[in-house]
């Protein structure tokens, strides 16, 4: 590592990349890969699409490092970056993709269960198997509200939307999750 660009904040080490210093940004991939690699590990297939992802993150952050204006700190700015990549992988794997037919997901347990009597585990897997059928939007307010905890402000940010149209989209994602999943009344 560059010691000369150790001790720099995030914003001086912006303005050295933006100068033509790739030492700094490469400290700034340093700092920034694991909370941008958690992102899009829940959007990720595998790892090889995490790579791809990650690294087309940080292609993206380095190609516009000069519309970074500080006005929110860097990693927030990686993060919507991050956020509208991930979507924009899910979009294109759902063009790929096709519709596949509800009756080829096996979203059964074994037997009829509720939420209460549900193992985490066994939530887990149905989250995982319906997951992928949401729309591109639903998919990313749900693992963002849900999955990664952020708050509907913090979610809007992220993403552009307005914080009432995040509440409409978690509202419909919730929706849709559940006739995936089933809700157990027969609805």
């Amino acid at each position: 590592m560059d010691a000369s660009v150790d001790g720099l904040s995030d914003e001086s080490l912006v303005k050295a990349v933006a100068a033509g210093d790739d030492g700094a940004f490469e400290e700034l991939v340093r700092r920034h890969k694991r909370g941008v690699a958690r992102t899009a590990s829940r959007f990720a297939r595998n790892s090889q699409e995490l790579d791809d992802i990650c690294q087309d993150i940080f292609i993206k952050a380095y190609t516009h490092i000069g519309s970074f204006r500080g006005e929110a700190p860097f990693g927030h700015w990686l993060m919507r970056i991050a956020v509208r990549t991930c979507y924009d992988y899910l979009r294109a794997r759902m063009r790929e993709r096709g519709n596949v037919p509800l009756e080829l997901v096996d979203f059964s347990l074994g037997g009829p269960s509720t939420e209460s009597d549900m193992s985490a585990r066994e939530a887990r897997d149905i989250l995982d198997k319906a997951l992928p059928r949401l729309k591109p939007d639903e998919r990313m307010v749900i693992t963002l509200l849900e999955l990664e905890e952020l708050t509907v402000r913090e979610v809007a940010g992220l993403t552009g939307w307005s914080e009432a149209n995040v509440k409409v989209r978690a509202f419909r994602a919730r929706n849709a999750l559940r006739k995936l999943i089933g809700d157990g009344d027969g609805h």
